[in-house]
Formats: structure tokens, sequence, C-alpha cells
């Protein structure tokens, strides 16, 4: 596969470099012509850990589910499910065609099953879009317990509420951008309940080599006291807050309940200590044990999305030097326009060659 040689230039942690580029029904445009498509249902999940979080957001998600045309026919069939995380910004209404968007999941699926590129498989997204436009499927008090409630309750809820294989060999987690994060974040620490990982465009992987420079444009932040200014604020600006309430909340400084990587101007080394520490590869060697229990794991980037392509060679290298087999691929694109066609050619045949497709006989 072909590897980008580029300038790295990460401006505050990994967070900047994803942000230059963004991030019952069917639907939507292009929608194919087919004698088989899936189905898609959107429900609402309650999160007992997304309970009382600081930022108000409901505990009660939205979940998009696509279900593979045989699962409505075939009804002692079961299936692998891979749980496919957004993106910040985006929700799971726009992914999965309720609303118009830059892709449509279930059609890009109904694409991929009518050429014969995969098995059929049930495919989940919760809606992680909060007051802060992202979740980033982190514990914090101020969002909420996300990452438990992906790896554990949003598990627990699809099993018991559809006709999953309930095991880990049938259980895959992936995502694009902020959810690319998300599924590594949450595959390297939880490999008894997902098998495989596939990360498209994943962003904030590592820390940057030049954390402070930004130092100008950081302070500034400090000068925000609404949420409506945080609203109309630039990408980096809300991409910093959301990120701040992830990773550095704190539950004494109302109203946002986060804290900055600046304070009256000065750096404050234990935000971006705390910052730093979120960052998927900069504790890659404390998780190499889990990470080694997993049974795939791909990803990939486009060139044009310099800085993430840059990430991903930085974790392509720490895995080979753990000796780990992993997909990796530099492509032609930036950060969204060949994600569709990604999902289509590679991450599905991913999953479809990695997850167990043996059913367990249900009692």
């Amino acid at each position: 596969m072909r590897k980008l040689t580029s300038t790295r230039c990460f401006i505050f942690g990994s967070v900047i470099c994803f942000f230059f580029f963004l991030s019952s029904p069917v639907i939507s445009q292009n929608t194919p012509t087919l004698a088989k498509q899936g189905t898609v249902e959107r429900i609402k999940v309650h999160g007992k850990g997304l309970e009382g979080n600081l930022s108000g957001d409901s505990p009660d998600r939205e979940v998009s589910i696509y279900l593979p045309p045989s699962y409505k026919t075939n009804p002692k069939q079961r299936y692998p499910v891979v749980y496919l995380l957004h993106g910040f910004t985006d929700n799971d209404a726009q992914w999965y065609g309720f609303q118009t968007h830059w892709i449509n999941l279930p059609n890009v699926v109904n694409k991929a099953l009518a050429a014969g590129q995969l098995k059929e498989m049930i495919l989940v997204t919760p809606n992680a879009y909060t007051r802060f436009q992202g979740s980033f499927y982190s514990n914090s008090v101020t969002t909420g317990n996300w990452e438990d409630f992906v790896a554990k309750e949003l598990v627990a809820y699809i099993d018991s509420h559809y006709r999953t294989i309930p095991q880990v060999a049938s259980r895959g987690i992936a995502g694009h951008s902020m959810g690319g994060y998300g599924a590594f974040r949450i595959g390297q620490k939880y490999p008894e309940i997902f098998s495989s990982v596939y990360l498209l465009s994943p962003c904030c992987l590592s820390p940057s080599e030049n954390e402070l420079k930004n130092l100008e444009n950081l302070t500034r932040l400090e000068n925000i006291q609404t949420q409506e200014e945080v609203n109309k604020a630039d990408f980096l600006t809300r991409a910093t807050f959301a990120t701040g309430a992830a990773w550095a909340p704190n539950p004494k400084k109302p109203p946002f309940y986060l804290d900055l990587p600046t304070a009256k101007g000065q750096v404050q080394p234990l935000i971006l200590a705390k910052r730093m520490a979120n960052m998927p590869i900069a504790n890659l060697d404390q998780n190499i044990n889990n990470v080694k229990k997993l049974n795939a794991i791909g990803f990939d980037a486009g060139t044009k999305d310099t800085n993430i392509a840059a990430s991903i060679q930085v974790l392509d290298q720490q895995l080979n030097n753990y000796g780990i087999k992993h997909s990796f691929e530099i492509y032609e694109g930036d950060h969204i326009n060949r994600i569709a066609e990604r999902i289509e050619t590679k991450m599905l045949g991913f999953f479809s060659q990695n997850l167990s497709f043996e059913s367990k006989k249900v009692k």
C-alpha cells in the first residue's frame, strides 16, 4: 500500500488535524435500484451513564440501524454487528439518509451487497451530536459517559432487541473522523466486546509536537462566555470546546463545565496533560495487551487530509514496533470526498473477512 510523505503540521493536538476539512424511512438522493435492499430503523436508547450530564443533553439517544435484506424474510438468521460512529458536527440521521448529507450509508451498503462485495450484517450508529456538537465518545461528567454507553449499554440493548450473533468475534467497531477516534479509543479498551476495528480518517489520535504554537488563538477562547458565542464561533473554536468538555471536564466551572488549555493567557500544563492522555497513540503502550487481543485492525486516510494521514503513519509505525498485524493505506482524497467509496470497497469487506458469521443456536 502506498504511503504518504508529508510535513507534519499538527497545531493543537490532533484536534486541528481533522478540523481543516469538515465534520423509518428511506430516503434520498442517488438511491440505487436494487432487487433487494436493507431496511433502516431509528429508535431511542436510554443511556444510564448519560444521565445527569452537566451539558444538559438528553440521555435518550437516537440510534439508526441498518438491517440487511434477509433480516425480515429469514427470522431464524442471526447477524454480526458493526458499530459505526459518525464525526464531529454530524449525526446519525444525516448518515442514514433521513437528512440530505454528503453520505447515505444505507445506499452504500445496498450497493456493496448488490455487487457481492460483502456478507450481510447489521450496522448501528448512535447520535453523538451534543451541546458541543460532538461527544468524542469519551467518559465525562460534562458530556456523560459516552464510552460506556457505546461499549456497554448500546451493545447490550442491540443484542437483546435484534437478532445479532452476541459474541465478540461477531462484533466490530468503526468510525469516521471523530468517530474514528472513538472507534480506536473504545476498541483498544474493550477487546472482550469488539474483535475488529476500522478507522476512516480518524482525528485526534496523537498529541502534537507543536502543541503550544497556537497559544494566541487559544487565549482568545477565554473571552467566550455564552453558549451562543460557542455556537457562532469558527470550527476550531467549537472543536476545542467540545474536546475540552470530553477530556478536561470541570464540574465547578459553569456555564461550560470544562477547562480550556489556557487561563489568563497562561498555558495550563495539567489541562494539556489531560488532553494528551485522551489521545489513543499517547496511551497505546499502556493498552498494548488489549490491542494485541483484537482480531483485526485497519485504517486509512486521504492524501489531502495531510495531518491525519501523518498521524496514521505514526500509528502504523507504533503497531509495527509491537509486531501487530494491521491494514493501512493512504489514498488520493480529502477528509470526506471518498469516504462513501472507502466504506463500500474497503471497510465493509474488511468486516466481511474478519467477523464471524457463524450463528449460535437460539435457545
